[in-house]
């Protein structure tokens, strides 16, 4: 870890400011990423939940055989169902990262659930491609709910946990980017290390609470069609997320799970005079 971090930092000063117009193929990113390095969890196989959503839906989850098959039971849309493959990580006991592709092509979208198992708590990030002004982008909905009798469904809750720090994470051996956290609604993300070394921007974000020392982070970015939604645990220095994007050159979604190991490097006090 000491010998990657050194070699990191000196590289740093041999970089320089890369317009956008060299910035390559956001699919250069996958060889690099690899596997997530944190195993599935089948502890959610066997179990069905009916989930309550603040837009009216009550969709019904069912995890079997290593897919899950939703099946929208109240609100708009009821009646409809899908079957996918899903992948599962639990961040911390009875917490989980729950990720699957609903869709092909340009009509996919791709579908993350944390649901935490102990009070009930859902939040989905729904991410998906349109049209803006005839390029291909993308969006995400968030929607928060719980498990049906479990109690009522919260509102989502702003955090500023983040606010000040300056976070390098490590992706894999070879994929090193930092994140320094500017306001509630503001980050810079630069490639230490990887096949995007050099690149940096600064992105819209959004975190949301979880519970002590965890957050989840959304963030859009600005330059790539890239959305990412990730769970942050600052007591375990790990995160465990995905990014789904739209590759120009070969006109495909793309869908990269990913989880990390993290350093606090800093944290930002502003004088007060």
């Amino acid at each position: 870890m000491g010998t990657s971090t050194s070699t990191s930092a000196s590289t740093t000063t041999e970089q320089d400011y890369v317009p956008v117009e060299d910035w390559p193929d956001v699919t250069a990113m996958l060889e690099g990423f690899g596997e997530p390095s944190l195993g599935a969890s089948d502890a959610l196989e066997g179990s069905t939940f009916d989930i309550r959503f603040d837009n009216g839906w009550t969709i019904a989850h069912r995890f079997d055989g290593g897919t899950v098959t939703w099946t929208i039971t109240e609100g708009d849309g009821a009646g409809m169902t899908g079957t996918h493959p899903y992948r599962a990580v639990e961040a911390r006991p009875g917490l989980f990262f729950i990720d699957f592709i609903k869709g092909e092509g340009a009509h996919a979208s791709d579908v993350s659930i944390v649901l935490d198992r102990n009070d009930g708590r859902v939040t989905v990030a729904d991410s998906n491609f349109i049209d803006r002004q005839g390029a291909v982008r993308m969006q995400t909905a968030i929607l928060t709910g719980r498990v049906a009798g479990t109690g009522e469904i919260e509102p989502l809750r702003r955090s500023s946990e983040l606010v000040g720090r300056r976070i390098y994470y490590r992706y894999s051996p070879s994929e090193h980017y930092e994140h320094i956290y500017l306001n509630n609604g503001t980050f810079v993300w630069h490639c230490i290390h990887g096949a995007e070394q050099g690149l940096a921007d600064v992105d819209a974000a959004t975190v949301y609470e979880l519970g002590d020392g965890i957050v989840m982070l959304h963030w859009s970015e600005s330059v790539m069609p890239v959305e990412s939604f990730l769970v942050i645990d600052l007591v375990a220095q790990r995160s465990i997320g995905r990014m789904f994007c739209w590759d120009g050159p070969t006109l495909a979604p793309v869908h990269l799970p990913f989880d990390s190991r993290f350093t606090v490097l800093n944290e930002t006090a502003y004088p007060t005079d």
